[in-house]
């Protein structure tokens, strides 16, 4: 199941004397020369003030949209200036003892501080922390840095320049145990093998492509469509054979991306199926809760991580303010307690294993939500500068996707320069895949071809477990140098199946592979073969093939419904939110996740028009990120076809209305539950399936349906929100069948509502 983050904010915006604010900016005038930001508050406001003090703290950062959406950016650069200042002056205990917000997280933060150490910094200002940093040794800075709480480490970083955050990366590392995965002048890769129908052979394929690249190091993780415990099984149980099948199971594990209850699930259903597990983690315990996520659950999970392979965790700034989480403070720390609380959680597998030699690591997904919390490369680097101090400092082994959406005004060239600042600051890994585009996902990353270029350009290596690998079969020769077989991901096939004991020829074994990778390719997964002028650059037909893709996704964001697609819609109730157009949906979602006054008017009239009669199901179909992925032929009405006769073969009622939501997004969905259902009558569930356009850039021009089911009085709440969803995701003629995504939607809905 795949959750696309939305963007839900309420700011309440309050006034000062001395800080004038509104939503989009802080102004700090002036400050005394010594002065810190207690002493600035008691001053300017007479005693301390927690909102101010977060405004002036989020005034420090470089600027950033998503901290202006929060009224957390400075208006200016006098008033950014002034706020460093305020914070420079500011000593270590002071931030360690007044939080930027406190809750279970906080708790479990403070809990697992080094008291000696923290004794040894306590009276220091941050100013002092920061040359402490710059000037002294690695030795010397892991001797005080378990003594520094997440505030107090996002505080520091935001006090650097690009050139100190680079300085900090070159010489603060924290390898895996028993790897040089981490270590200094190594760059591993996760393979990430997506596929838009979770096929076996999409997934395997491009873990030969990778390795016939020489990368991929890490892990294989791949990202599921479906959460269903059978897929994720099955999708384990394909590349474990594949590091099984070339002995090298104990030397990187595998991974599957779903939540971490559903993996639990299938090691519980097929024990050793699972290896690394995975979790996304957030900054407070209420944008955890959307996750579900709880402190207990995740202290639990690492208690039962006993093996080599622990826990692989994911994060990235702005998601908790995108999932209506923001609670005052700023985006840096939010990614911040995010990493204190992954501390927490790797000192607790430490504890269970015994021996505390326990794989855990960190993947900071950089530019993954889109132009909400950031929109240029500059800020792509410098967000990927500021999360790879922050997690070194945290004593993780932290990982990077440098990674841009298709409606962010970021390239495929801006990746390369973002890669070229950002590596020499030396993050664990990277991403990789067949091209720079995620085929599933839809989102800009790093190819496999990418990571050649990076470690020739600054000298990086692959772990040396992994490079004996590539030597062996026979990728990499005797003088390190790549053999003929380097970007042939049917030689890998090869190797494969002779490990396997195949006994066919190797003519055979081509022509199969040949015939897979046609396969492949027809599913809209590319495979890289061959290069171009360079080693790391993608085969020219490749090549045009992926800039044809971005410059689709480019024409799709700007698509509307049509008239002519409008009149195909059976039974269209025609609405829409308070976006004003593509430009004021993509620029600001939270226009598109609230409902126009004449939308809601509509669906008073519609509720009121079943006479206390409703339906059990309502369908929405917005336009999303894509309306092409609606619009499309054999999209849109082989799925409702489908999904309606599957839900009146099992006595399921569905209201006659098809809503259609223009510039709408899937919260929309939500707020569309809470007007018609919202009402007292009845506590049996209700459901909204939500037909939305997903990110475009795969070609696919995929749609998801999210599906909620909660009872009135939940829904008369507006308590729904993504915790309690359920998406069935990458739905398309070439992808996700219409008629099979249908069946999974009655099996979804027949578990929420338990009929």
């Amino acid at each position: 199941m795949i959750l696309i983050k939305r963007f839900f904010i309420i700011i309440a915006c309050i006034l000062f004397c001395a800080v004038s604010s509104d939503a989009s900016a802080v102004t700090i005038e002036s400050v005394n020369p010594n002065e810190n930001i207690f002493q600035y508050i008691r001053r300017t406001q007479g005693s301390f003030n927690q909102t101010l003090y977060q405004k002036i703290v989020g005034a420090s950062n470089e600027f950033k949209e998503g901290d202006q959406a929060l009224g957390l950016a400075a208006s200016n650069e006098t008033s950014r200036a002034n706020a460093r200042i305020l914070l420079s002056n500011t000593k270590v205990k002071d931030i360690h003892n007044n939080p930027l917000f406190e809750d279970n997280l906080q708790e479990l933060i403070w809990k697992t501080i080094d008291a000696s150490q923290y004794n040894k910094v306590k009276e220091k200002t941050l100013q002092e922390i920061k040359k402490f940093l710059l000037a002294r040794s690695e030795s010397d800075i892991k001797g005080i840095m378990g003594g520094l709480n997440s505030d107090v480490i996002g505080c520091v970083v935001k006090l650097m320049s690009n050139r100190e955050l680079i300085i900090i990366g070159q010489k603060v590392f924290n390898p895996l145990p028993g790897s040089k995965i981490g270590a200094k002048g190594y760059l591993g890769a996760r393979i990430q093998p997506n596929s838009p129908t979770d096929n076996p052979e999409d997934i395997i394929w491009q873990v030969f492509n990778g390795w016939s690249y020489a990368t991929g190091d890490l892990t294989l993780g791949t990202n599921p469509v479906s959460d269903s415990v059978e897929n994720i099984a099955a999708i384990e149980k394909a590349l474990k054979d594949v590091l099984t099948t070339f002995g090298i199971e104990q030397v990187m594990p595998w991974c599957v991306l779903a939540h971490i209850d559903k993996q639990a699930e299938v090691e519980k259903q097929y024990p050793g199926e699972t290896a690394l597990w995975f979790q996304s983690l957030a900054g407070c315990d209420q944008a955890n809760q959307t996750f579900d996520l709880t402190i207990d659950k995740m202290m639990n999970y690492a208690k039962m991580r006993k093996t080599k392979f622990g826990l692989y965790f994911e994060t990235g700034q702005g998601a908790d303010f995108t999932n209506g989480a923001g609670n005052g403070f700023d985006m840096v720390i939010h990614e911040s307690r995010k990493y204190g609380f992954a501390r927490a959680l790797a000192k607790e597998m430490e504890k269970a294993s015994g021996n505390g030699k326990v794989w855990n690591h960190l993947n900071d997904v950089a530019g993954f939500i889109g132009p909400e919390i950031f929109k240029t490369r500059e800020q792509l680097v410098r967000c990927c500068l500021e999360d790879i101090v922050l997690g070194k400092l945290h004593g993780l082994c932290l990982g990077l996707d440098i990674c841009s959406t298709l409606h962010m005004p970021v390239t495929l060239d801006d990746l390369d320069w973002c890669m070229d600042q950002i590596m020499p600051a030396n993050p664990a890994y990277l991403m990789g895949l067949p091209t720079k585009n995620d085929p599933m996902l839809s989102y800009l990353t790093t190819g496999f071809q990418d990571h050649v270029r990076l470690r020739e350009k600054f000298g990086y290596k692959v772990s040396d477990a992994m490079w004996e690998f590539f030597k062996r079969i026979k990728i990499v020769d005797s003088n390190d140098k790549y053999t003929e077989h380097f970007g042939d991901p049917i030689w890998v096939y090869y190797q494969y199946l002779l490990a396997k004991g195949d006994q066919r020829s190797k003519e055979q074994i081509y022509t199969e592979g040949e015939a897979s990778i046609k396969r492949i390719e027809a599913r809209g997964v590319p495979i890289a073969r061959g290069y171009g002028n360079k080693l790391w650059e993608l085969n020219s037909e490749l090549k045009e093939r992926i800039r044809a893709l971005y410059e689709d996704a480019k024409v799709s964001l700007k698509t509307e419904f049509t008239p002519e697609f409008i009149e195909t819609v059976p039974n269209a109730l025609l609405i829409s939110t308070n976006s004003e157009n593509r430009d004021d949906y993509i620029a600001h979602p939270p226009t598109g996740e609230t409902l126009s006054p004449l939308a809601i008017n509509a669906l008073y009239k519609l509720r009121k028009s079943w006479a206390g009669e409703m339906p059990d199901i309502q369908i929405v179909i917005s336009d999303g990120l894509n309306a092409k992925a609606i619009m499309d032929k054999d999209h849109l009405l082989p799925y409702l076809t489908a999904v309606k006769e599957a839900f009146a073969s099992v006595g399921y009622t569905i209201s006659e209305k098809n809503i259609l939501l223009k510039l709408g997004r899937v919260r929309a969905g939500y707020k569309i539950g809470g007007i018609l259902y919202g009402q007292k009558g009845t506590d049996k569930p209700k459901v909204i399936l939500h037909i939305i356009g997903e990110r475009p850039g795969s070609g696919h021009h995929n749609y998801s349906v999210y599906i909620a089911a909660p009872t009135a009085e939940t829904w008369a709440k507006n308590a729904v929100d993504h915790d309690i969803a359920r998406v069935v995701s990458g739905i398309s003629d070439t992808a996700y069948q219409p008629e099979a995504a249908a069946k999974e939607t009655l099996f979804i809905v027949k578990e929420m509502t338990a009929k």
